[in-house]
């Protein structure tokens, strides 16, 4: 019987609903497949920054998100995150070559971290906003980063 290896590519999609508890399912599916898969370099990073992205998903829309975490074959890590609100924030908007540093939020602001958290420790970012649909079939926008294992 010969022995099967495992791909160095792989995708995970988990649908979450619009709960409290969301981001929790997802760092506890982000730590699942990446510890599976021996990803345990990037592990507390993309956990941290899986989190922010989900929990700006269920502050600032009314409806589900989707996470998917893709493992590429150039051992790059994305993670991508849809919702169905279509504005993209800041630093999400700007392309690559124009981003622009903007200092962290005060110490005693109520929000304002989780995007900064995903400048300083991801390797790359952005988003597409798939428009505003009027008849509610999931349009919104995907925010997405990518970590080096």
């Amino acid at each position: 019987m010969g022995t099967v290896s495992p791909s160095d590519t792989w995708a995970y999609a988990l649908r979450l609903p619009h709960d409290p508890r969301a981001a929790r399912v997802a760092r506890m599916t982000v730590r699942a497949a990446l510890g599976g898969h021996g990803r345990h370099e990037v592990l507390d990073t993309v956990e941290l920054l899986t989190s922010e992205l989900v929990t700006n998903a269920y502050r600032h829309t009314r409806g589900p998100c989707s996470l998917r975490l893709t493992a590429l074959s150039d051992g790059r890590l994305r993670v991508g995150v849809w919702d169905s609100h279509p504005h993209i924030p800041s630093p999400f908007a700007e392309p690559p070559g124009e981003r622009r540093t903007t200092p962290a939020p005060p110490g005693d602001a109520e929000g304002g971290r989780g995007l900064h958290l995903v400048r300083a420790c991801a390797d790359s970012w952005g988003g597409w906003s798939l428009g505003d649909d009027l008849l509610a079939r999931g349009a919104g926008k995907l925010l997405w980063f990518e970590v080096r294992g």
